[in-house]
């Protein structure tokens, strides 16, 4: 199966609208290094909330550099990863992974086209996140799951965070599991939370 957009688009050719815009492009200036800088993620619950392996594509979003689901190429039939980062998806594409440079709130694929979605430590940098997840969930098949993984804003620390990152202008906006499971369960699709009890949440959804 190819992959199918709305629009004759090709790899780092959308170019965003300017409402979306961040006031700093944080990620084009730490990307040769991002790997490097963020911890391991954890592959092991993150291929059991997938359900992995399946025959079909996942979408990174956000994903940046496929750091996280370049472990999973093998795992599925196609991976891409959508980010807004010219140059963290570069290093996506060295991993054999394909780019895409789109909003999570405007995607340029196809309804009901990815057998998974995947959204790590990103959901609180897109700039909506309520179209964000609308517009995943548009893009999922039927019988498809989505997994999001945040930081749980419900502990001290979490909110610490994020004021450091409003201070550093990354236009950053934190969302309790709670309310995130809300916005899943307000596209009629279900959702369920998972914790560690330390700083991380996950919002697993099935659609149906």
């Amino acid at each position: 199966m190819r992959l199918n957009v709305k629009t004759n688009y090709s790899v780092f050719a959308s170019k965003p609208e300017s409402h979306y815009l961040p006031m700093l492009d944080h990620f084009d200036i730490i990307a040769s290094f991002y790997d490097r800088l963020i911890g391991p993620p954890d592959i092991s619950r993150l291929h059991r909330l997938l359900k992995l392996p399946v025959g079909g594509w996942l979408l990174d979003a956000g994903g940046g550099t496929g750091r996280v689901s370049a472990h999973f190429r093998t795992f599925v039939e196609r991976l891409v990863v959508s980010d807004l980062s010219h140059r963290m998806l570069a290093k996506a594409r060295k991993k054999d992974i394909r780019p895409v440079q789109a909003h999570a709130e405007k995607l340029p694929f196809v309804d009901e086209f990815f057998d998974r979605v995947l959204v790590v430590d990103a959901l609180h940098h897109f700039c909506s996140q309520h179209e964000s997840i609308s517009d995943l969930l548009r893009v999922l098949k039927p019988g498809g799951r989505m997994v999001i993984e945040e930081p749980d804003f419900t502990h001290k620390g979490v909110k610490i965070l994020a004021l450091i990152e409003k201070m550093l202008l990354m236009r950053s906006h934190f969302h309790s599991p709670e309310e995130i499971q809300g916005m899943i369960m307000s596209n009629n699709v279900s959702a369920h939370i998972e914790r560690d009890h330390r700083y991380t949440a996950w919002i697993i959804a099935d659609k149906v």
